[in-house]
């Protein structure tokens, strides 16, 4: 029923006319799976909604959703991953509401953040699972907030109803983001903003003109797993297909079997994913695995280090992985999501650039073979955007090879931020030189661009001063990582303390799955990341902190959070034991 290529779509604003008209115009063709694993040793269960299904799911749950609440009012999703929470989604647009993308109670360190959401958005609906209902509504009994189970609401509600007329002008729903460096905000995007960063995602990888089939396991809380694995979809009218990010977690092979099982496949995962898939798939799950019909693998960590590639190729080269799928992406939850990316079928854009003159501002090149260079691989260019490196002081443009913050400008920059006109104004309504008032977003993040790609260097709150010159965290936690085998691999943070001549630099770091505290040399682990970490960036570490697995904070996002890792190492938060 699927071998047929979708038509192209319809120039439409909002979701909701995406889903009604795919259901009219393909009622048969499958939307999206989720596939299930509810056994350790389980291969999925598949369930699949049609077009049709889909748009019926939808519109019931809409009308049930529109008994409670007024037009513009929020709709938390807390949803376990599946087609629920898709559903709940588009039900809640649909029904002229605002979505608010969540999770469900005791996902692990994200309770404190997920009571702080619900306070500030203050929904008038929560919708959630039959599954997941008793724990839902116990959690919301304070708030006084209706619960609903999407899949406890009947296909006889959508009778009889009509769907409010979409407003692509008006708040469609609020990404939070926790970020790295500040509490969380909601940032308003807009029915338009979500179709128009849509549309630049999949020019950008080349599903527009061409038939291909999302496969993702990130969460849909997050702002890449939303656009990537739901509304790309369907603006396109393409199949998604999801699973659930635990069951990566406990066995990576899975999301290798749904690449190698969906031909043109387009998929995206954080850094540490390849690494992991690189590292723990085992030969005996490797055969029989064909990764040669893959068409895009994103990466939007940042920074994009080209040693992750290539661990991830040489491991899968021989079930046929091109090296030219890997696609550096970069993107940001008030940009919607997507800002810019590497093509699929291009080579990796590899810089090697010298480090002290990184640190002062400049990026020159360097042998990269010299134990000073940073390696960093480039994001591409934009679509349907502009960017610009900016003297972030100054407000003016600079010049290509020059680092500054990266500023940008199109039709997927959020409205700003829910409940927050200050920090609207001073990020939104950035002003660049001469230029008319407003209409940029001061992304925070440090680049430059080379050779016509954007590269990503840090961001701009995290950087390390130490003598008058500046040091990129993510560098320094490079180092230390690769300084000794207990390490745990992107999950380590490098920052700066208040000292008494000055800002002190102190890395907290996770040691290995693999072993335990007691079996690893502390003493000498220590020892080697020291001087790894003054050959390298000529700094002494104050402190070096080995902690256990899943103590370093990490962002809704999964990316580290070193100001939060920061403010715990500061409060004492970890203890004398793990200390080196």
């Amino acid at each position: 029923m699927d071998s047929r290529r979708p038509p192209l779509a319809p120039a439409y604003r909002t979701l909701p006319e995406y889903v009604r008209h795919w259901a009219e115009l393909t009622p048969d063709r499958r939307a999206f799976t989720f596939v299930d694993h509810p056994a350790p040793h389980s291969l999925g269960v598949h369930r699949t909604l049609t077009w049709q299904r889909l748009d019926l799911r939808v519109r019931a749950l809409a009308a049930r959703i529109a008994d409670h609440a007024e037009p513009g009012s929020r709709v938390a999703l807390l949803c376990p991953q599946g087609t629920d929470y898709i559903t709940g989604f588009l039900a809640a647009l649909t029904a002229g509401m605002v979505a608010v993308p969540l999770y469900p109670p005791g996902l692990p360190g994200q309770g404190d953040r997920l009571v702080g959401v619900l306070g500030d958005a203050r929904p008038s609906v929560v919708v959630t699972t039959g599954r997941a209902l008793p724990e839902v509504t116990d959690f919301c009994e304070r708030a006084g907030v209706t619960v609903l189970a999407a899949d406890q609401v009947p296909d006889s509600a959508a009778l009889n109803w009509q769907a409010p007329v979409p407003d692509s002008a008006a708040i469609a729903y609020l990404q939070y983001t926790s970020g790295s460096t500040r509490a969380p905000a909601g940032v308003e995007i807009t029915h338009a903003n979500v179709v128009a960063n849509a549309r630049q995602a999949l020019a950008a990888y080349g599903a527009d003109t061409h038939p291909m089939t999302c496969v993702g396991w990130l969460p849909l809380y997050h702002d890449m797993g939303l656009v990537l694995s739901v509304a790309a979809p369907v603006v396109r009218g393409l199949l998604s297909v999801l699973m659930d990010p635990a069951a990566f977690l406990r066995e990576p092979a899975r999301w290798l079997r749904l690449l190698a099982a969906h031909p043109q496949a387009l998929s995206a995962a954080p850094n540490f994913a390849y690494d992991y898939c690189a590292s723990a798939v085992t030969g005996a799950q490797k055969e029989g695995l064909r990764l040669d019909g893959v068409a895009a693998l994103i990466n939007g960590s940042e920074p994009v280090r080209p040693g992750t590639a290539d661990r991830f190729q040489a491991a899968f080269a021989a079930q046929g992985l091109a090296a030219e799928v890997h696609c550096p992406s970069y993107g940001l939850a008030e940009a919607t999501v997507f800002v810019s990316a590497a093509r699929p079928g291009s080579p990796l854009g590899r810089f090697a650039l010298d480090r002290d003159a990184l640190a002062a501002g400049k990026a020159l090149p360097a042998r990269p073979e010299d134990p000073r260079a940073v390696l960093l691989a480039a994001c591409g260019t934009p679509v349907g955007q502009r960017v610009r490196i900016v003297d972030p002081v100054a407000h003016a443009a600079l010049a290509e090879g020059e680092v500054g913050e990266i500023w940008v400008q199109g039709p997927n920059v959020g409205r700003g931020y829910w409940n927050n006109a200050a920090q609207t104004e001073r990020v939104f309504g950035a002003v660049l030189g001469e230029e008319a008032p407003g209409g940029w977003l001061r992304t925070g993040d440090l680049g430059t661009v080379l050779e016509g790609q954007l590269i990503v260097t840090g961001r701009l709150k995290d950087l390390i001063v130490v003598d008058g010159r500046n040091h990129y965290p993510q560098d320094v936690e490079a180092t230390a990582q690769d300084a000794h085998h207990a390490v745990r691999r992107d999950r380590l943070a490098a920052f700066g303390v208040p000292g008494g001549a000055g800002e002190r630099v102190v890395v907290v770091a996770e040691h290995a799955r693999t072993t335990s505290l007691a079996d690893i040399d502390v003493p000498a682990l220590t020892r080697a990341v020291r001087a790894a970490v003054s050959a390298r960036h000529g700094l002494r570490l104050a402190d070096i902190v080995l902690v256990a697995p899943g103590t370093v904070p990490r962002t809704s996002s999964g990316k580290v959070s070193r100001s939060l890792t920061r403010t715990r190492y500061l409060e004492g938060a970890y203890t004398a034991e793990t200390a080196a």
